[in-house]
């Protein structure tokens, strides 16, 4: 629980009941699940977020957000598809 960073190299599964961060530079090969997911790094991966996703420049993302808000920045990188679905 708890508002956690990725500044490194992550490859597997996250899983969060609160906010990640994805900083600029970070690397996650990963299926995320959270409540809200904060990108300026790359991922690849599908993100399943209860609350909102934000995709902010300069990041790079390839994979499926589900999500009931999705913010994707001018200039990122976007190379996938998006579900949007209400609030559980």
């Amino acid at each position: 629980s708890g508002t956690a960073r990725v500044e490194g190299i992550i490859n597997g599964s996250i899983f969060s009941n609160d906010t990640l961060i994805i900083a600029e530079g970070a690397v996650v090969n990963a299926d995320i699940n959270a409540n809200t997911v904060l990108i300026s790094g790359t991922v690849k991966g599908n993100i399943r977020a209860s609350s909102r996703v934000e995709i902010r420049k300069p990041a790079r993302f390839e994979g499926t957000v589900m999500a009931p808000s999705l913010i994707v920045e001018e200039g990122v990188i976007f190379h996938g598809t998006t579900k949007m679905r209400d609030k559980t």
